[in-house]
């Protein structure tokens, strides 16, 4: 039997997050409209493009399967944003999703550059199966950087998530330099997460992995413990 989400408990856990961005001068809002998202961000001044991970164009999010959280300044300008998506890996792993290009084109046939390509070798990522959550397309503003927000939005995904898919995995890819600074919370950290080429997207990283099971997502939502 699936244990319950306590959603009270989740609800406390969130706030805490929340009012933390709220101290920073941060009003944070979800939306579950992808189209919506992506002329959000497009508008954005220097944000990068969107990933096709998280664009319909590319990668279709049925409703109920993502979700973004955007935070406004006190002018209501974008500070900063994150996106979340659902993998059903039931019958896959996340190295074979990452690898087979599917996690970032929903057709990698039709979409992918016949140059594109992914290697994951991240060890953990073979064992990541079931309902696993992306959660990724990070930006901050320049302003807002070097005072914790990404922390912040960590704990804000890892509620929201919780709440809605109790996943068996929540997972992100990052540069190696991410881990070394702090930026996110605490989770286990694996080198060979994504080393990505996309031709057409002009995409070229050197990922680490970044995950939490989902018995720890649940010990740290429950308890609380907003210091992991």
């Amino acid at each position: 039997m699936t244990a319950l989400v306590n959603l009270l408990q989740v609800s406390r856990f969130l706030q805490f997050y929340d009012a933390a961005a709220a101290q920073k001068g941060i009003k944070l809002s979800i939306g579950f409209d992808f189209h919506e998202y992506v002329s959000i961000t497009r508008k954005t001044p220097t944000k990068g493009r969107t990933y096709p991970i998280f664009r319909p164009d590319r990668s279709p999010i049925e409703p109920g399967d993502g979700y973004w959280v955007i935070g406004v300044d006190k002018n209501n300008e974008v500070a900063l944003v994150e996106a979340a998506r659902l993998y059903d890996l039931s019958h896959s792993n996340l190295a074979e999703h990452l690898e087979s290009l599917k996690a970032f084109y929903a057709d990698p046939t039709k979409h992918a550059h016949p140059q594109d390509r992914c290697t994951c070798t991240a060890p953990s990522a073979r064992k990541i199966t079931g309902k696993v959550v992306f959660h990724g397309d990070v930006w901050v503003r320049k302003d807002f950087r070097g005072q914790g927000i990404p922390k912040i939005m960590t704990g804000i995904v890892r509620g929201i998530s919780f709440a809605m898919w109790a996943p068996d995995f929540i997972f992100g890819l990052a540069p190696r330099w991410s881990r070394d600074k702090g930026v996110y919370l605490t989770a286990h950290y694996e080198p060979g997460g994504s080393k990505l080429e996309l031709i057409e997207e002009n995409i070229v990283d050197d990922d680490w992995l970044i995950w939490l099971a989902g018995d720890e997502l649940r010990g740290l939502v429950n308890g609380h413990n907003i210091a992991s």
